[in-house]
């Protein structure tokens, strides 16, 4: 049974339920603001949940045989993020290397190996670390038809055969001079060259019999020049890295354009250039 209250008049169960019943109508009430949505909070919380727009120059150095699938991403992205340019400056990743320790410029690097990346990473001039997006091998490029019959690494020793070196201290030199340490053997160059693409001009100039590239290079190529594949270059397999830099000046969209290379998009058009998947 209710107990009345002689002070209110009112049972304590009719109290009960009045309580009751105003509790759930503030809880709906909640509800329905939260469900109608303020506006202004509505329009706070999409702008901090919306990625944040990127424009400007990206400035990227990078290593030369990754000039085309390079070249090709950065249309790609300007395309996907109107009001940004991609500008690159591509050479020996040495080189690359010092000029930035040298207080050059740069957003990104691109290096084609972890030893030129250490140059700028031992100087503490990278913001992230770097992360190896590809691999390369090399091959050995030729004359259109390989009018010398070159089928192997040895056949390079050959007398009176002209051959192209990258310069050992550049990525593709250095893989070179692994390849041949493999294979046991010893070659004299008409020419060291300061990056890959330098030497493989060489052939296509006809200035060279032959030279020892990327398999990437001879793919761009196309039939400027003959590729010869050699087993010695599964010991010289080139990791390609890449990192932010410290000073970057536009580093989100720099940051963006790293993430193109590392997706699945950039993947294809990296492999599709003849490099090997990380």
């Amino acid at each position: 049974m209710a107990r009345y209250d002689r002070r209110t008049g009112r049972s304590r169960r009719t109290l009960q339920v009045a309580a009751v019943g105003a509790a759930t109508l503030l809880t709906l009430s909640a509800c329905s603001s939260a469900a109608s949505g303020d506006p202004a909070s509505s329009a706070s919380d999409a702008s901090a949940s919306a990625p944040e727009k990127i424009s400007g120059t990206v400035t990227v150095f990078a290593a030369a045989s990754l000039k085309e699938s390079f070249t090709t991403l950065g249309k790609e992205f300007e395309k996907d993020h109107p009001g940004t340019k991609v500008t690159f400056s591509f050479g020996g990743s040495d080189t690359l290397a010092a000029s930035i320790t040298g207080g050059a410029p740069a957003d990104v690097f691109a290096a084609a190996s972890p030893r030129t990346m250490a140059i700028v990473t031992d100087k503490k001039d990278t913001a992230t670390a770097p992360v190896t997006f590809v691999r390369n091998q090399l091959e050995i490029a030729t004359l259109p038809g390989n009018p010398d019959k070159v089928a192997s690494l040895k056949d390079l020793t050959k007398s009176g055969l002209k051959v192209v070196l990258c310069d050992k201290t550049v990525p593709c030199g250095a893989a070179a001079q692994k390849a041949l340490d493999a294979g046991g053997l010893k070659l004299t160059p008409v020419s060291y060259e300061q990056d890959v693409k330098s030497a493989l001009i060489k052939v296509e100039l006809k200035e060279a019999d032959a030279a020892v590239v990327y398999q990437t290079d001879v793919k761009a190529a196309g039939d400027k020049v003959e590729g010869v594949a050699f087993p010695e270059s599964a010991k010289a397999v080139n990791d390609y890295p890449i990192a932010l830099l410290r000073d970057a000046p536009n580093a989100d969209a720099a940051k963006a354009f790293i993430e193109l290379v590392k997706s699945a998009e950039g993947q294809k058009v990296l492999t599709e250039a003849g490099f090997l998947t990380p």
